[in-house]
């Protein structure tokens, strides 16, 4: 063997003989915008790994590349929304990664974490606000820590605490949204959490800060630039919420459809009037008496917009426009885009995302 030949063998051996946190650990994360969380956070030391690419399908139904699972099964760290978004992902974690730390954003502590609403918003209750927790959403309820927000508002709709006290409709409220047995078109039981938390951003500014400790954990060398960077990104997501309350001022009371039920955070946050959805999740196509029960409302009522996603063919949606039209009904139509579609990854992702649901909400308003 040559010397040359010696040199790069060594060098090899000794680079393999590296200890693992001399190097940032490897994340793998579910979904684009938990992606540009933990890019926020890992920002100047590392860059994490994207498992779903929502482009090419629902993160509620996905079936791994291979290039995806290899991701995942190189990970020191995952962090994923949880099983209720992305079922078929925990067994992947578990026989891919099972020596990976794994944060379930869910689960953190002082996640805002709303019901799972069976039959979707309606006119009867056009909020169908349940916290799982008992905790008061931003309608002026207060947050984890007892904090009211920024409207300063009481619930509107009688909402009591975790303790089982009942409601204004004398239902009791279950914690943790216990269900009874019913699936709906995500295959969450009733009662069960709505996953679509990100859309709050008091769950964003919880989550960096679980997302830091996790990754100082694993990597002590660089614990203070990823707590630091949590810092900042806490500091602008405060910002982004106030920066979407002021598009948002002065619709509170203005009605809209959604394509689909996942915008309940969104709604619950900023005090929004969701109407209804076509649909009731991205996996079931909605029924005809739905479609039917959602031309009704859009005639009896003053719906203002009717919102596609990116994801979704729009000629269903076209053809209720079409109708509304017909009906001397005055009716726009807006993109909601709540996962990214097609947008470049990275830390940005998640305040770009945000803002432009709130001027799609704002603008078609």
């Amino acid at each position: 063997m040559t010397p040359r030949l010696l040199l790069i063998s060594a060098a090899v051996i000794l680079w393999g003989m590296t200890p693992a946190w001399a190097k940032p650990p490897r994340v793998a994360t579910d979904i684009a915008l938990v992606h540009s969380l933990v890019a926020q956070v890992m920002e100047g030391v590392g860059q994490p790994d994207l498992v779903i690419d929502t482009t090419r399908a629902s993160p509620h139904g996905y079936n791994l590349r291979p290039s995806e699972a290899a991701a995942l099964a190189r990970a020191d760290v995952v962090v994923w929304v949880g099983s209720a978004l992305t079922p078929f992902l925990e067994g992947s974690i578990e026989a891919l990664a099972p020596r990976a730390v794994v944060l379930e954003l869910l689960e953190v502590e002082g996640t805002h974490r709303l019901a799972f609403r069976q039959a979707g918003p309606s006119h009867e209750d056009p909020h169908g606000h349940e916290d799982v927790h008992g905790h008061e959403d931003a309608h002026g309820h207060e947050d984890a820590h007892g904090h009211e927000d920024a409207h300063g508002h009481e619930d509107a709709h009688g909402h009591e605490d975790e303790h089982g006290h009942e409601d204004e409709h004398g239902h009791e409220e279950q914690e943790h949204g216990n269900d009874h047995g019913h699936g709906d078109a995500h295959g969450h039981h009733h009662g069960s959490v709505d996953p679509h938390a990100w859309l709050d951003p008091h769950n964003a500014a919880q989550w960096v800060k679980a997302i830091a400790n996790t990754l100082a954990q694993a990597d002590p060398d660089n614990a203070a630039q990823y707590h630091a960077n949590a810092a900042r990104a806490q500091t602008r997501i405060h910002q982004l919420e106030d920066d979407i309350a002021a598009l948002l001022a002065g619709k509170q009371n203005v009605s809209f459809i959604v394509f689909h039920d996942a915008y309940h955070y969104f709604e619950a946050r900023f005090g929004l009037s969701v109407a209804g959805s076509v649909a009731l999740g991205d996996a079931v196509a909605p029924s005809p008496a739905r479609v039917a029960a959602i031309r009704h409302m859009i005639a009896e009522r003053n719906i203002a917009c009717i919102f596609t996603e990116p994801q979704f063919n729009t000629g269903l949606v076209d053809a209720i426009m079409e109708d509304a039209q017909k009906e001397g009904t005055r009716l726009r139509t807006a993109v909601l885009d709540p996962l990214g579609y097609g947008r470049t990854l990275g830390p940005e992702l998640y305040e770009e995302v945000m803002l432009a649901l709130a001027r799609a909400i704002a603008g078609c308003l």
